[in-house]
C-alpha cells in the first residue's frame, strides 16, 4: 500500500487477519492458506484485488516494528472498516487463529486486543469464537 491509497474496508479486514497470523512472530502455513481461502471466498470480497494482500501485510509488518504501531494499525482498520463489519473481522480473526489447531498466548492475546478495539460485545465474541472451534476440529 502506498500513502495515497487509502484502506480498503476488505483491506482491513485482511490487516486483522495478518495481525493475528503474525502476533507470535510465526505465519504458519496452514493460517496464510486460510486467508487465502477466505479472501477467494467469502462474500464480502468479491470484488477485491488479491494483490493487495501483499501490500497490506507489509503494512502490517511495518506498524508492527514502530512503538505505537499497533494503536496506529487498529486506527487504520476503525477508519476503513464500516462497523456493521467489525464482528465479522473477529469472526475472520479467529478463523485464521485456529486453522492449524493451535493457538499461541500471543495469539490469543491479539484475538482479545481485536475484541476489545472493536468493541465487541462478550457474548457475541464466544459465540464467534466458538463457531471458529468447531470448524477447525479435527477427527
Amino acid at each position: 500500500m502506498t500513502d495515497t491509497a487509502p484502506m480498503s474496508p476488505q483491506d482491513a479486514l485482511v490487516a486483522v487477519m495478518v495481525a493475528c497470523s503474525a502476533s507470535d512472530q510465526n505465519m504458519r502455513t496452514a493460517e496464510l492458506v486460510a486467508i487465502q481461502r477466505m479472501v477467494n471466498h467469502m462474500p464480502v470480497f468479491a470484488t477485491y484485488d488479491t494483490d493487495r494482500i501483499r501490500r497490506v501485510s507489509q503494512t502490517v509488518f511495518d506498524l508492527f516494528e514502530e512503538e505505537d504501531g499497533l494503536d496506529a494499525l487498529f486506527g487504520l482498520i476503525r477508519g476503513a472498516l464500516p462497523e456493521r463489519l467489525y464482528e465479522t473481522a473477529y469472526a475472520l480473526a479467529c478463523d485464521v487463529v485456529t486453522a492449524d489447531g493451535r493457538h499461541s498466548q500471543l495469539e490469543l492475546r491479539m484475538l482479545e486486543e481485536v475484541s476489545h478495539e472493536l468493541g465487541i460485545d462478550r457474548l457475541h465474541a464466544a459465540a464467534i469464537e466458538w463457531g471458529a472451534r468447531v470448524r477447525h476440529m479435527v477427527v
